[in-house]
C-alpha cells in the first residue's frame, strides 16, 4: 500500500513558477514508478510527467516538455513537480500517482494509488 498527499498548489500569474510536492508513505514507495496527472474543469484527467523508481528516467507530455521537471527523493519519500513558465492552460487539479511496478507510464490505468490532488490556477 502507498498513501499519497500532494501540496504546493496555488494561484500564480502566467509566466510564474510553482513547485508541487507529493509525500508518500508505504513500504513499496522506493520501488514504485511515479507520475503526475492533471484534470481541468470539464476535461478528462491527463498525463503530465512520469519517473522511474530510481529517478534515472522521466517522460513528459508534449504540452509541458521543457517547462516542467519531475524528480524524486526516495530517502524522503517525496516526488516533486517543478513547474516553470506557467500558462493559463496549465490550470487544473494536479494529482500524484504511484504504480505497483518500478517503471514510468503515461497510462492512467497503469497507476494503482492516487492522491487527493492540489489545485493550480494560472491567471493571465
Amino acid at each position: 500500500q502507498v498513501q499519497l498527499v500532494e501540496s504546493g498548489g496555488g494561484l500564480v500569474q502566467a509566466g510564474g513558477s510553482l513547485t508541487l510536492s507529493c509525500a508518500a508513505s508505504g513500504r513499496t514507495f522506493n520501488w514504485s514508478g511515479l507520475g503526475w496527472f492533471r484534470q481541468a474543469p470539464g476535461k478528462e484527467r491527463e498525463f503530465v510527467a512520469g519517473i522511474t523508481w530510481s529517478g534515472g528516467n522521466a517522460i513528459y507530455a508534449e504540452s509541458v516538455k521543457g517547462r516542467f521537471t519531475i524528480s524524486r527523493d526516495n530517502p524522503k519519500n517525496t516526488v516533486i513537480l517543478q513547474m516553470n513558465s506557467l500558462k493559463p492552460e496549465d490550470t487544473a487539479l494536479y494529482y500524484c500517482a504511484a504504480k505497483g511496478t518500478p517503471f514510468f507510464s503515461a497510462r492512467e490505468s497503469s497507476y494503482d494509488y492516487w492522491g487527493q490532488g492540489t489545485q493550480v490556477t494560472v491567471s493571465s
